[in-house]
């Protein structure tokens, strides 16, 4: 298998000339990395000069690696992320700075001395295929110019040869180049997964905040569109129902007909519009918000609101549909008499505390309609239990960030 993708690596840089603007910026990228290992070199060469080379490396390694980010960023179109910044000089030492310093000490010049040895082959390529046409430039007396045509085309056949091959360990030193930096300029594994749990937990809050405001857009047209349409509709209708007296009995029979489709309409509108977001809300907050669910019950609530922190309005939202909600499973199931609603605000979470004292047993798992309160308030990063024995009483707990 490895044979075979060299192979199939060897046809590919067959079919890209040396001249191609691909090859031209693998050997610039390779080429760039060059000066960046000169310092460790020299600390190589010169003993003199080790010790200072490395403290100057060790005390330069966020320079350095900003260095090579912006070479990768500039010449190859890679984008590596920056770390985090250390917290303390163990971390510094220990836990995150090590990969770079690696990088900068070993994996650096080690590149560097590869991308030097290509450039060489290139420019060995360069004059060995060339040589035809520059060998006249030399004196007659040397031995290259007297030498036997067959060696001359035995250099030429080398450097083409030469020209072949390099198109492909040059693209195969980019990549391996990028590779390392990758894995030691950026983040590691663990980084990169609590990166993209933020990003995730971002993302999501704004779909949540969209889904809100789309809501929003929603109710103001269907509260200033079509349920003014149909309350105009239904004052005329009215209006015709008192005032026509002179008109057969099927037509005011038509007329009244009308006048109460047009009254049931406005009212299932009006559920719905304040399903997708009530104005109240908007208007007067969420203790107001809940008063009136506690009011349209269908059984007595007692409600208890202490709201001393500032809370968002789509987790305002999701705590009145949460309740609104969970008011009408306790209507609907467990045959109650009343309920205790707690809604409470305390070290920047809402506490929602619904009770009732009906026959319990409620079980989310069993997909009632508490798994839909559940992932309600999963959707701003809230929790929910549920206590219910058999017998009663039910008590559900929701818990929000008062902030997204």
């Amino acid at each position: 298998m490895p044979s075979t993708t060299l192979r199939r690596a060897f046809v590919r840089s067959l079919r890209r000339p040396p001249w191609s603007p691909e090859v031209w910026r693998d050997v610039r990228f390779t080429a760039a990395g060059i000066p960046v290992a000169l310092p460790v070199w020299l600390a190589v060469t010169e003993s003199k000069l080790l010790f200072p080379v490395l403290a100057a490396v060790l005390l330069c390694t966020h320079p350095l690696t900003a260095v090579q980010r912006g070479r990768l960023r500039a010449l190859y179109g890679v984008e590596v992320p920056p770390l985090r910044p250390p917290t303390g000089r163990r971390v510094w030492l220990l836990g995150v700075t090590w990969r770079q310093v690696l990088h900068h000490l070993v994996a650096g010049p080690l590149l560097a001395a590869g991308a030097l040895v290509v450039l060489y082959a290139w420019a060995a390529a360069v004059v060995l295929a060339t040589v035809y046409g520059w060998i006249w430039l030399l004196p007659a007396g040397t031995a290259l110019r007297t030498g036997l045509a067959g060696e001359d085309v035995l250099l030429t056949l080398g450097g083409v040869l030469l020209l072949a091959v390099l198109p492909l360990s040059g693209t195969q030193l980019a990549r391996l180049e990028v590779w390392v930096a990758r894995r030691l300029l950026g983040p590691d594994r663990a980084e990169a997964l609590e990166r993209r749990v933020e990003e995730i937990a971002e993302s999501r809050a704004g779909l949540v905040d969209a889904v809100d405001a789309e809501r929003r857009r929603i109710e103001r047209d269907l509260h200033d569109g079509a349920q003014q349409r149909l309350t105009s509709l239904a004052m005329n209708l009215g209006l015709a129902r008192r005032t026509l007296k002179d008109v057969p009995p099927e037509v005011m029979q038509v007329i009244i007909d009308a006048h109460e489709e047009a009254q049931a309409a406005i009212d299932e509108l009006r559920d719905l519009v304040r399903g997708l977001h009530p104005a109240v809300l908007e208007d007067r907050g969420l203790d107001a918000a809940l008063s009136g669910i506690a009011a349209r019950a269908p059984l007595p609530v007692h409600l208890d609101v202490d709201l001393s922190e500032q809370i968002a309005p789509t987790v305002e939202a999701v705590a009145y549909f949460t309740v609104s909600e969970a008011l009408t499973n306790v209507a609907k199931h467990a045959r109650a008499r009343r309920v205790d609603l707690s809604v409470r605000t305390t070290g920047g979470r809402l506490r929602l505390v619904i009770s009732d004292d009906g026959v319990g047993g409620a079980d989310a798992s069993r997909g009632t309609g508490l798994t839909g309160l559940r992932k309600r308030a999963a959707s701003v990063d809230g929790t929910m239990s549920v206590l219910s024995p058999l017998g009663g009483p039910t008590t559900i707990t929701v818990e929000l960030p008062c902030a997204l």
